[in-house]
């Protein structure tokens, strides 16, 4: 056979376990580089790496390389190619176009363009008649990578991604893609653990995922054998004998491979996510083949018959300010399971913070870096032994907070840096204190970690007095910790000067740093409130018992919006917090307003504000999971309820007074579905997300007209974070 050069994709860190893979599939001359391998074989052997390779993105063919410096040379490139050697003129086709540090085009779509006229145009004048572009499975789909002047065309034989594997329900969304599980297992030795007749548990499966990997690679069960789509298949020089012949013998392994697999589980909280994971097995026709029940992390353990293995799992990372303390207790309390019930297993769990991996209170090895997305991770390979226990040293928010005022600020004060800091203050109050003033805003953001060095937030609150509350970033890996100490000692000490306040006015929130059981707690008990207003709203605010204030204040602009549009209107609130959005409906005017949250704290406190706005007809506080309040309000087959609602979920949520664990971009499309049977014809629904890995996709939808206003909701303080938020506007068809 003709033996062709090839080149295939995976992501970053994962580059060294696609090359192991290609060449015990036969490839030759394997080299890595970023993001990819190239390597050499014949047909069968790229068809091989389609069906077989686990960590592969794509397996691309290269056609032709040539210099761009014109838009003319990418058309006149792509027209020497002879096309009708790989497709016919009733064919479709695609293009996928990358530039990187090219001056002459630099974006993707108009390179695409450029590569379709020219293949259009060459067919059109030798057959009278051209393909059509199609999407969604075309042909063939071509691949064009442009780096600087240098260009390689590539036809795409995979056709889309191989993380794809046929197993996922189209509208499930995993937390990670089939070909990154893959890499953990393979990099925690799933291979040979699964040879000895190991066992495999994912205490937190989700979709099931790591599981339904898990099976395939102890099953010899090839990850492309359920793809009916792939680019080659239409290729005109595909060579069906040979991949038939491939899908034989892959189907042979199979069922040869079932029959030797090791006890393979997966436990979860949420009854929805285990359905779903089920569903997938047996879409994978392995549903006698995984075990897989409800189960709290604490109730997580092996039975008695199954043999020691690995425990793997990819928990929740926490991606914005204060998620950390939201699911530190999870972490904690996964590693109190790991010591008590799984000793002598192996653990492997992929983190992206570092401070949560050290709550397991279990030593690791080196840690693996991979990639999640853009999102940098580390893989914690662990030896559940007595002698890699350890009790992590936490502290409280006060003690934090007392040996932070007690360092030694006098030389970082002193320093060219801190003078940096009061300068930027300076600066920012004078820009923002007028701005403030002309917009009515008596609560801001005054600084947002401008210098790096000096990474915290800062918000002015103004009532009877100013107050100043400062909420503190994760200094980076680089600051030693007294020195990060010492800085916010600094700021600590210049906010007073530069604010012309007693020092007795700023607070200081340690919001990643608090012991596992304060998760829902209060810090302080010092009931200290104090009143506040925004747009004609009175609120009450407390700088020292809670993570939060009581008001977000990156969400100014949409509670400004459903004050205008809220007259005469039925207004809910879901996820209601403390009741700022549904004080903000009432004082606009609305009919009636309910309130729906889970917290009595929260719900008592947003009473106090309609109470303190002199609120008191129309308006319902309920203490409910909204998640499930909207289900049942779905299930009841009640509609058309609320002219206007705000939907806010929280990131991530396993409170004991839940049901299930609630994971924003696992929930979405639930919740804004339910949402929208209570929302009457006409009406509108506000969704927002502080997650700032939040991926909307407005298929999973039904019959809805729908609008991203997140630009227009974040407020000119919070100008520096733009991914403060996301925001959709939503209605009805």
């Amino acid at each position: 056979m003709k033996k062709y050069q090839l080149f295939a994709t995976t992501p970053k860190a994962m580059e060294d376990i696609l090359a192991t893979e290609l060449k015990s599939l036969g490839a030759e001359n394997v080299q890595t580089t970023l993001a990819g391998v190239s390597f050499q074989g014949d047909l069968e052997m790229a068809y091989r790496a389609c069906l077989w390779s686990r960590t592969a993105n794509r397996i691309l063919l290269p056609l032709s390389s040539f210099q761009v410096t014109s838009k003319e040379d990418l058309y006149g490139a792509i027209k020497k190619i002879n096309w009708f050697e790989h497709f016919k003129p009733d064919d479709t086709f695609a293009v996928s176009f990358n530039a990187k540090n090219s001056e002459v085009i630099n974006n993707s779509h108009f390179g695409s363009l450029v590569v379709k006229d020219a293949i259009v145009d060459q067919m059109r004048v030798k057959f009278h008649k051209r393909p059509n572009i199609e999407l969604n499975r075309p042909t063939i789909k071509i691949n064009v990578h442009l780096s600087g002047e240098e260009a390689q065309l590539s036809l795409d034989l995979s056709g889309e991604s191989l993380h794809k594997r046929g197993y996922r329900e189209a509208n499930v969304q995993a937390p990670i893609k089939e070909n990154l599980a893959s890499a953990m297992l393979l990099r925690s030795g799933w291979s040979e653990i699964a040879k000895q007749g190991g066992s495999l548990i994912d205490p937190m499966c989700g979709s099931g995922t790591l599981l339904l990997e898990a099976a395939l690679i102890a099953a010899d069960y090839a990850p492309g054998l359920l793809r009916t789509y792939y680019g080659f298949l239409g290729w005109k020089q595909h060579d069906e004998s040979c991949w038939q012949k491939l899908l034989d013998e892959a189907r042979q392994r199979k069922e040869t491979g079932i029959e030797k697999m090791p006890v393979i589980a997966g436990f979860d909280q949420s009854r929805r996510t285990v359905a779903t994971a089920l569903q997938h097995a047996e879409n994978a026709g392995l549903q006698n083949k995984i075990h897989i029940e409800k189960r709290e992390i604490a109730d997580a353990e092996p039975a008695a018959s199954w043999q020691a293995g690995l425990i793997i799992c990819n928990p929740p990372y926490g991606e914005r300010l204060g998620d950390d303390s939201f699911i530190s207790q999870l972490y904690f309390q996964f590693g109190e399971t790991l010591k008590a019930k799984f000793k002598g297993w192996k653990a492997s769990i992929i983190i992206s913070n570092p401070e949560m991996g050290f709550r397991l209170g279990i030593r690791s090895q080196k840690p693996i870096t991979l990639f999640n997305g853009a999102l940098e991770c580390k893989l914690l390979l662990l030896n559940i032994a007595e002698k890699s226990f350890f009790i992590p040293k936490t502290k409280s928010q006060q003690q934090r907070i007392e040996q932070i005022t007690q360092a030694d600020s006098a030389q970082i004060i002193q320093s060219h840096s801190a003078e940096m800091f009061a300068n930027r203050l300076k600066k920012n109050l004078k820009k923002m204190a007028k701005w403030a003033k002309q917009q009515n805003i008596n609560c801001y953001r005054l600084y947002d970690a401008d210098l790096p060095e000096y990474a915290v937030a800062i918000d002015i609150y103004q009532g009877d007095k100013l107050w100043v509350n400062v909420q503190e970033y994760e200094a980076p890996k680089t600051i030693a910790p007294h020195k990060a100490n010492e800085r916010l000692a600094g700021i600590l000490a210049e906010i007073p000067n530069v604010l012309k306040i007693d020092k007795s006015q700023v607070f200081l929130k340690i919001r990643s740093k608090q012991k596992n059981s304060e998760q829902y707690e209060k810090h302080n008990s010092t009931d200290n409130f104090h009143c506040i207003e925004e747009s004609n709203c009175k609120f009450l605010v407390n700088f020292e018992d809670y993570l939060d204030t009581g008001i977000f204040l990156d969400h100014r602009p949409i509670r400004q919006r459903i004050q205008k549009e809220a007259k005469d209107k039925d207004f809910l609130s879901l996820f209601a917090y403390t009741g700022t959005a549904s004080v903000n409906a009432a004082v606009g005017g609305a009919k009636s307003t309910t309130s729906i949250g889970m917290s009595n704290t929260y719900l008592d406190w947003a009473q106090k504000n309609f109470d303190l706005n002199n609120l008191d007809n129309n308006h319902l506080i309920i203490r409910a999971d909204s998640s499930e309040w909207l289900k049942e309000q779905a299930e009841k087959d009640i509609t058309s309820q609320y002219d206007l609602i705000f939907l806010d979920p929280p990131t991530f949520s396993n409170s004991k007074r839940m049901e299930n664990a609630f994971d924003i971009q696992q929930d979405y499309p639930s919740l804004i579905n339910n949402a929208l049977h209570l929302l009457k014809n006409n009406g509108t629904l506000y969704f927002s997300s502080n997650f700032r890995r939040f991926k909307f996709d407005p298929l999973l939808i039904k019959n809805a007209i729908i609008e991203d206003i997140t630009a227009a909701t974040i407020p000119a303080d919070f100008s520096r974070s733009p991914r403060i938020h996301y925001c959709w506007k939503i209605q009805n068809k």
